[in-house]
């Protein structure tokens, strides 16, 4: 994970805002060296399973698909498409901890249809950590649904270099 000033910075908005996609192999490369130092990681087991984030509908058009998917893709680990945001999640640019979670409270949902094989662990594939709320709205909605999460990997973070983190 990479702090998000700087660099890290940079590489994420070019590949969300500027329509960078040659980065996405690069990322998924570096998520897939990133999974076997996880405390845990069941060595060649194919029970670890990346589940992207969810992104807002408009903001997946607006990027020509999501971008978290297609770096999940390019890690080597089976991916399942098992989240979405229901109607009504505002973009959370320049909202606090408390506006974050509010906005997401109830509408992670599950996408049956997306989710993979019972009793699979669950790494949560994240752009951005600030306040914690997406990716602690993803991890319960798949905890209730019966999946063990071990983990939530994420490309950066403000924690420590933002007002809100």
């Amino acid at each position: 994970m990479a702090d998000y000033r700087g660099p890290g910075r940079e590489l994420v908005l070019a590949l969300k805002e500027r329509g960078r996609r040659d980065l996405v192999p690069v990322l998924g490369a570096l998520v897939a060296a990133a999974v076997p130092e996880l405390p845990g990681y069941p060595g060649g087991s194919r029970n670890w399973w990346l589940v992207p984030a969810p992104s807002r509908r408009a903001a997946v058009r607006r990027r020509g698909g999501s971008h978290l998917l297609g770096i999940a893709r390019c890690a080597g680990l089976p991916v399942a498409s098992a989240l979405a945001f229901a109607p009504g999640v505002a973009d959370s640019v320049g909202l606090g901890a408390a506006a974050r979670r509010a906005n997401l409270a109830g509408r992670v949902r599950l996408v049956r249809s997306g989710l993979p094989p019972p009793g699979s662990e669950i790494l949560v594939l994240d752009d951005v950590v600030t306040t914690g709320a997406t990716a602690t709205a993803c991890v319960s909605a798949l905890k209730i649904a019966g999946f063990g999460v071990p983990a939530v990997l994420t490309l950066t973070t403000t924690r420590g270099s933002h007002p809100h983190g």
